[in-house]
């Protein structure tokens, strides 16, 4: 004989589906159960095919692409063999009754849907076939292309940090056109528009509004990070937006100027979430890159540059590609209103009046010892003293690097400041550096922290 429970849930699409719901809402967040589940009706359920309706065709959707597996797991649970989980927009079907119930009428209209999610704001330039790989950027690059062409895979969240101006912001364009062509949801934002957009919603009361527009997107592109450092409420509600997200299988695509664990003021929830995934820096580019780079600009303005010009520029201009392409515009520009050949002595001219980023001074050997130390959380003296350990050992070859490429230490001047060793162990540690560096990201990522810090 059938316990009479069971009878009486055979008897109702309605009653599973509240039990189903008790359920879920144990195994969602507390957003997504408000946005797509509270408002659902368990309508028909007949031969292992339960239906579900939607208040609308956006929630529908998202239900059948994201929810479908978890719902349908939940089901067979509760009636106690495999259920086909179908969605359907409440009403579309008004002269259809449950099999096992009344029809259910809501006493209210449904809530409206959000609103559709415009075009994304992408800069038409910046994407990946203008984007010019040098091996400082080409693990940002491939990971930024494998995100655009398969979403959500092992790189959620993708984290790209780098200073100013190295193609951060033109990696995440690029994503996002590659992911629109291949009719995925982009949103791209600034942090301080999330910002900003997160505090009018407060204001106007229309956080759910907000949470809507963030959270129904295949991807989210969120550009200069560091931001939200010391903004505790908008941390919040990226820290729930990123685990919505991230829970549903949307990916996550964040740029910073410095890697999570040097953002200053940054929770440490958020800090470890930004660490799930995969973090690729991008350093300054190299003379070969900047030539290329300027090559390519030139071919876009369709204008015939001297290749000692090109030169001049790429010597100029070290740190920032948007400082070289302008130079490049303000020179083509120059010298097509005054109809005159690009010549070395037209670029002077023509950048005269344009000095250059001031370099930032040399920073003291005394200095980089105390930011290695403090990197590898070693006591100063440790640097300078005899132990072998491998960790110090390690920390010690990149303090001789960085003695040598930005303080400017000779190599006897090396040697001296690290306890008065002998040069040739000085050349050895640099070399071996030289040669890591052309192999091991995570050690050009390590180098490029300890060099944020000690500009701080």
């Amino acid at each position: 004989m059938k316990d009479p429970a069971v009878c009486r849930l055979e008897t109702s699409a309605q009653d599973l589906w509240e039990l189903a719901l008790n359920e879920l809402q144990l195994q969602v967040t507390r957003p997504n159960y408000e946005t797509w589940l509270k408002d659902t009706i368990g309508l028909r359920f007949d031969n292992g095919s339960f239906v579900v309706g939607a208040p609308n065709d956006f929630a529908t959707e998202w239900l059948s692409t994201k929810l479908r597996p978890l719902i349908a797991k939940t089901l067979t649970g509760i009636i106690g063999h495999p259920v086909e989980v179908t969605f359907q927009l409440l009403g579309s079907y008004p002269e259809a009754a449950p099999a096992n119930g009344p029809l259910f009428k809501p006493e209210t209209a449904p809530p409206p849907p959000p609103p559709p999610l415009p075009l994304p704001r992408l800069n038409e330039r910046y994407t990946f076939e203008r984007f010019i790989v040098g091996h400082e950027n080409r693990l940002a690059h491939a990971a930024s292309l494998a995100v655009a062409n398969k979403p959500s895979g092992v790189y959620n969240p993708l984290f790209i940090y780098g200073g100013t101006g190295l193609g951060k912001t033109h990696l995440l364009h690029a994503i996002g056109h590659r992911a629109w062509s291949n009719h995925h949801r982009v949103l791209y934002v600034t942090a301080e528009q999330f910002t900003n957009q997160f505090v009018t919603s407060i204001a106007q009361g229309r956080t759910e509004e907000f949470r809507a527009k963030y959270r129904h997107v295949d991807i989210l592109l969120i550009d200069d990070i560091q931001f939200l450092a010391g903004k505790e409420r908008t941390q919040e509600e990226f820290f729930y937006t990123f685990n919505d997200l991230h829970a549903a299988s949307g990916q996550l695509v964040i740029s910073s100027d410095r890697s999570p664990r040097l953002i200053s003021l940054l929770e440490d929830r958020l800090r470890s979430r930004f660490e799930w995934g995969l973090i690729a820096d991008i350093q300054p580019p190299a003379l070969e890159t900047r030539l290329a780079i300027l090559t390519t600009k030139a071919a876009e303005l369709q204008q015939e540059v001297n290749p000692d010009v090109l030169h001049l520029l790429a010597q100029r201009c070290h740190n920032n590609i948007r400082e070289l392409e302008g130079s490049l515009n303000r020179i083509v520009a120059f010298a097509r209103l005054l109809r005159a050949a690009i010549t070395l002595e037209l670029a002077a001219e023509a950048l005269a009046p344009v000095s250059p980023s001031p370099e930032k001074p040399h920073p003291t050997p005394q200095a980089v010892l105390d930011v290695v130390a403090q990197y590898f959380d070693l006591a100063a003296p440790a640097l300078t003293g005899r132990s072998r350990a491998k960790e110090i050992a390690e920390a010690r070859h990149i303090a001789m690097y960085l003695l040598r490429e930005d303080a400017h230490q000779r190599v006897t001047e090396i040697a001296s400041l690290l306890g008065g060793r002998d040069h040739s162990t000085v050349i050895y540690g640099l070399r071996k550096i030289d040669n890591v560096l052309t192999t091991d990201p995570q050690f050009t990522r390590q180098i490029g922290e300890i060099r944020t810090l000690l500009i701080a």
